[in-house]
């Protein structure tokens, strides 16, 4: 077959069939489509009249005509606003355009058209969605106060077809928009939507331009989980609040985390500021007065439910008492003053800063009941408390007693207590003390005996307590006076001799035993000091030995003793005048010798030193009575001889 070209005859001729056009000398041009004119609602008196045509080439005109009477020339865009007094409104009319390329000119095809019943809104504005359960109300501006014909199409994502809806639209007076629900999808899952409307008042509607594409993201129907951290500082706390990001179908495209606070640490404190952030952490400083954080998801369907995050105030149970002249003092840009009112066991505030909330509050300041009052100041851009106390305008004694009051722990002679602290309402006044008493009933006597017990405290042990009936009583005081008493009764339990006597056995069993321990330890070191042991004799075994080829082993030893001899004197004798000193010592050298180990000769043997000793009387001594015995002791090396001098 062969190819049609640009220039050849058939080609020419199959133009010449689909677009009838007319031209002169040049080039041919492709013919542009059939216009529509239309209004954009109802009401609009301006007409629009827009058509498309595909070329390369500049400098192209339009002319468009409406039938044969009306004709705008010299057009340079593919599109025309006309007033509707130029126009033929109430009759059908012939619409066509001419195109003008050059030499070459082109025409679409013409379309008959009632211009008063056609309009054609524009593409959907401003388009929001929210989850309405498993339902998805979308809305976007509306182009009239009538209500619409809407299309919507949407998809689970870009591998899924394509689903349809056709529905009217609700027109809301307040907001001026169309509003349509789109039922029964999937609110844990997020989609893709867009959609196009039409007028339905006029015969000849036509369909808007399709409106962008719409990204639906999950409903957040849960609230936020938030940890709170808080680090206490120096007249302020540090404030940490962290929470789990949402699922994914809900991120997208994106999500936002709203958090609001009381107080800002970005400037003067007493501000509520908000601080949008797509960050699950958030770092503030807050002074000592509470603090209400609220944190929100955000996304393109809707929010998540509020979390609420309170921070009480700083407990301080040693607060003073206010002076009454603060309600006069000055206020300054720096400093921000607070007053909160006790009620139900926390802090609502009843007046900040400004002097129209002072005045207020000046004039409306009730009697008996507690107000809290703190001063901030803003040092390098954060809050920092700087005084707190406690203030009364009136005072009264507390208007109940403390509560649950009861003993436990027992004993013949002690007992404890415990009671709840009386709710800061119910004080009327600044609670000073508790009095703890204990009466005893004796013959109908009641004896008391009472006890200051600190406010902070709601426990006490009581001691020296009597096996008699008896009863206790705890009531709060005031500047004002006491309260009303909370009263238990109870008795002592009573002693259990056999029990009483059974712990003195143990304790005297364990005293008994540690005194002997230590009893006999300290008669053992005595023993020792005391009485010595004696030395025992050590008595060497000198067995032969059989030498080698026998042969002697032979040592030459040079042996000095010194011998101490002493004389014992009987008690009933006296020494003449002319008697030696009863002390005499005697040195006896013993020359060198030659030992044999293992020979019978041994000079070491007792036996030797006898006999050394008997030869050593060649020296002249004198001598004692016969009755009187000498005995002399020898010490070598362990060796106790006993040895007996003979007769003179």
């Amino acid at each position: 077959m062969e190819t049609l070209g640009w220039n050849s005859p058939l080609r020419y001729i199959a133009m010449l069939l689909i677009f009838p056009t007319t031209s002169s000398k040049g080039s041919e041009c492709e013919a542009p489509s059939s216009p529509q004119c239309f209004r954009r609602n109802n009401e609009e008196t301006i007409y629009e009249c827009e058509w498309q045509m595909n070329t390369t080439q500049r400098n192209v005109t339009f002319d468009l005509h409406f039938s044969s009477d009306i004709r705008f020339e010299n057009i340079q865009e593919t599109r025309k606003q006309i007033n509707d007094e130029d126009l033929i409104k109430y009759k059908h009319v012939d619409i066509w355009v001419e195109a003008q390329a050059g030499e070459s000119v082109c025409t679409s095809t013409s379309t008959s058209v009632i211009l008063s019943e056609t309009v054609k809104f524009e593409a959907p504005q401003d388009i929001s969605v929210a989850w309405f359960q498993n339902h998805l109300k979308v809305t976007w501006n509306a182009a009239e106060k009538y209500p619409a014909l809407a299309e919507v199409w949407f998809q689970i994502d870009e591998t899924k077809p394509w689903e349809k809806r056709l529905n009217t639209t609700q027109f809301t007076h307040s907001q001026k928009a169309y509003q349509l629900l789109v039922e029964n999808l999937q609110k844990h899952t997020s989609y893709q939507l867009k959609l196009r409307h039409r007028t339905k008042v006029t015969r000849n509607p036509l369909w808007s331009d399709w409106s962008s594409l719409v990204i639906v993201p999950a409903e957040l129907e849960d609230k936020m989980e938030v940890n709170v951290t808080l680090e206490r500082l120096e007249g302020a706390r540090k404030v940490t609040l962290i929470w789990k990001p949402v699922h994914h179908a809900a991120a997208v495209p994106e999500v936002n985390y709203i958090l609001r606070d009381t107080q800002s640490s970005r400037g003067c404190p007493c501000m509520v500021e908000t601080h949008p952030s797509n960050r699950t952490e958030y770092t503030d400083y807050v002074s000592y007065s509470p603090v209400n954080f609220s944190v929100i998801a955000r996304n393109a369907a809707g929010s998540s439910p509020t979390a609420i995050i309170h921070i009480p105030a700083e407990p301080t149970p040693n607060l003073k008492p206010c002076n009454k002249t603060l309600l006069d003092k000055k206020l300054n840009k720096t400093t921000c003053l607070e007053w909160y009112k006790q009620q139900d066991g926390d802090l609502r505030l009843v007046a900040r800063k400004t002097k129209r909330d002072m005045k207020r509050f000046t004039n409306s300041i009730e009697d008996y009941v507690g107000y809290i009052y703190f001063e901030h100041m803003c040092i390098n851009e954060r809050p920092k408390t700087v005084q707190m106390c406690l203030f009364y305008k009136n005072e009264n004694v507390p208007k109940i007693a403390p509560q649950d009051l009861f003993t436990y722990n027992e004993t013949h002679s002690s007992a404890s207590l415990s009671w709840k602290a009386i709710p800061t309402e119910d004080r009327r006044g600044f609670l000073t003390q508790y009095n703890v008493c204990s009466v005893q009933i004796i013959s109908e006597d009641e004896h008391y005996h009472c006890h200051s017990v600190p406010a902070s405290s709601v426990e006490y042990h009581l001691d020296n307590l009597t096996p008699v009936t008896k009863y206790i009583t705890v009531a709060g005081v005031t500047r004002a006076g006491e309260g009303p008493k909370a009263t238990v009764t109870f008795s002592t339990r009573p002693m259990n001799p056999m029990k009483e006597w059974f712990k003195l056995a143990v304790v005297m069993a364990f005293l008994f035993i540690f005194l002997l321990i230590v009893c006999t330890c300290v008669w053992k070191r005595m023993k020792k000091k005391m009485l010595p042991p004696v030395p025992k004799p050590v008595i060497w075994d000198f067995a032969s030995y059989p030498t080698l080829k026998g042969e002697k082993l032979e040592k030459e030893d040079e042996v000095v003793h010194d011998v101490t001899l002493q004389q014992l004197q009987p008690k009933e004798h006296g020494l003449s005048e002319d008697a030696e000193e009863p002390n005499m010592s005697l040195n006896i050298f013993m020359k060198r010798t030659r030992v044999s180990y293992g020979s019978s000769d041994d000079p070491l043997r007792p036996s030797a030193i006898q006999q050394t000793l008997r030869g050593s009387k060649e020296e002249e001594m004198p001598c004692m009575e016969q009755e009187d015995m000498l005995g002399l002791l020898l010490y070598r090396k362990g060796l106790v001889f006993d040895m007996k001098t003979d007769e003179c």
